[in-house]
């Protein structure tokens, strides 16, 4: 069967609600931003032409008809994305740094999106899908664990590659150890790791990123590792099964227009499932790989120019000329 969706993402779907100045009051506003990570990756690939579903959980509520609708407005096919009567739409609040750093404080005891059950799974999207990708904040609780897990043995089974964003969301976690855990069974699935600067090392122990990717592939057999390193830009460690390994840099865009980090990963993480569409996860090589990374370091650099991501995602066309400037 010709499989006929690119990409399937599972996981969280909330409001990131984001700090907006003041009131005349002196009251601190927020503005109601769609977001979630698997969804501001497919929208980032919804930019680059290619068809995407989401599996998921939102209130029936206005924030859930708001989610909706937006998916709806990016091109994102919401067949599997169920609404609950009983539980409200996750919020997760987020305060900005003067750097553009970030911390969050989360509305989820429980959110919508920790509702979603391994029998609301539709085994045929997912047979239907040429990549499967998920992060960890579908696996904090058992529910949407289970059904996480179920939608990875069927990705498995029928042969789609499987893209993995940990994505670290420390508060949601019962205990570090328990995410740390949950991020290792999901690498037991994946073929391309998307981890940040501060998540190898913790989840490591290794200061040096060549050192922390080496001591996940003494474990995992994963061919892609990309490693987001903030201002300092990317890397991509790539070894396929019986090859050497290739390592490529590359610099960041650093940007005096910078606003928030918003985004940045999941904006840099479609973008690099973009060509893994386009050439396959076997069939790379360090031009591929360097054309990759800086084409995924421009679009991060352009979400962070604006607020929010899922509705904002880069053009095409603004991401190509910046990253042509090299």
């Amino acid at each position: 069967m010709e499989k006929t969706i690119d990409v399937v993402a599972l996981g969280e779907l909330l409001i990131d609600m984001t700090n907006n100045g003041v009131s005349a009051q002196g009251n601190s506003m927020f503005e109601a931003n769609p977001g979630g990570a698997p969804c501001n990756v497919l929208a980032m690939l919804k930019r680059f032409g290619h068809s995407v579903g989401f599996i998921g959980k939102v209130g029936d509520d206005m924030f859930g008809r708001k989610l909706k609708g937006t998916l709806e407005e990016v091109g994102i096919m919401t067949d599997n994305l169920k609404m609950d009567k009983d539980v409200h739409t996750t919020l997760a609040f987020v305060e900005t740094f003067p750097d553009g750093d970030r911390d969050f404080s989360f509305y989820r005891n429980p959110g919508a999106d920790m509702m979603l059950r391994k029998d609301e799974i539709d085994p045929k999207t997912i047979a239907n899908t040429k990549i499967f990708h998920f992060g960890t904040l579908s696996m904090t609780h058992e529910m949407p664990r289970e059904a996480t897990l179920f939608a990875l043995e069927e990705a498995k089974k029928n042969g789609a590659v499987i893209t993995f964003d940990p994505n670290l969301r420390e508060p949601l976690w019962n205990s570090l150890d328990e995410a740390k855990e949950q991020i290792l069974k999901g690498m037991e699935y994946c073929d391309y790791l998307k981890i940040s600067d501060n998540e190898i090392q913790w989840l490591t122990g290794e200061e040096d990123f060549t050192a922390g990717v080496h001591k996940i592939r003494e474990k995992f057999n994963i061919p892609l590792i990309t490693v987001s390193m903030g201002k300092d830009g990317s890397r991509a460690y790539y070894k396929p099964e019986g090859k050497d390994e290739v390592i490529v840099e590359v610099a960041p865009f650093l940007s005096d227009e910078t606003i928030e980090t918003t985004g940045a990963g999941d904006t840099f993480c479609g973008t690099v499932i973009h060509y893994l569409l386009q050439y396959g996860v076997d069939n790379l090589d360090e031009a591929k790989l360097k054309e990759m990374l800086t084409t995924a370091n421009a679009a991060a650099s352009l979400i962070t120019r604006v607020k929010g991501a899922l509705r904002v995602m880069p053009q095409l066309d603004d991401v190509k000329a910046l990253a042509s400037t090299r």
